[in-house]
């Protein structure tokens, strides 16, 4: 069974809208950032939400998308963190204990709620393309599934940042913490 991405939309948000994340070869950057933190983790990198990791995960992976307008995450973002403004991802690791993954028979990483409007005001005021900038924020969310995170030192902010760097090179992708 291969790796399954689940994508789905708020009510509010149009065709057109929704068609340019469906433009967007999503396998192709969830394939790849597994791929290269498989690596990571057959040389020794621990997945936090995952310490079984190194023994189950030659199991298909699942990830649900979810993409809202900016009151709904506005409100998402203030009842996950309490900060009152919309984000642009926000990351759910599912933290489902290992004997339960083992009788799905399926890692469910968690899920991704992506701010459409912030996303894309972002990559314009980035001088990004649409799809540039989302393909950055679909992997620092799956790194953030995974068990990363930047805001706790300045050295996971540079190791999270490097597995970025390399995810985003092997798609074809500029390092985005380069001043322009």
């Amino acid at each position: 069974m291969p790796n399954e991405i689940k994508l789905s939309f708020d009510d509010d948000l149009t065709n057109t809208v929704q068609s340019l994340y469906f433009d967007i070869d999503l396998n192709k950057i969830v394939e790849t950032t597994l791929s290269i933190m498989t690596q990571k983790l057959h040389h020794g990198i621990d997945f936090v939400y995952f310490p079984d990791a190194i023994q189950i995960w030659h199991m298909p992976k699942s990830v649900s998308i979810y993409v809202v307008n900016h009151a709904q995450g506005r409100a998402v973002n203030l009842a996950a963190r309490g900060k009152d403004y919309a984000t642009n991802v926000l990351s759910y690791p599912s933290e489902l204990p290992t004997e339960m993954t083992t009788l799905l028979g399926e890692i469910e990483l968690g899920e991704l709620v992506l701010c459409h409007e912030v996303v894309l005001n972002e990559a314009d005021e980035q001088n990004k393309s649409f799809e540039s900038h989302l393909t950055h924020l679909i992997i620092h969310g799956l790194l953030h599934l995974l068990g990363f995170d930047h805001e706790i030192s300045d050295a996971d902010a540079d190791q999270m940042e490097g597995f970025e760097i390399e995810i985003l090179a092997q798609l074809g992708i500029d390092n985005p913490y380069l001043e322009p």
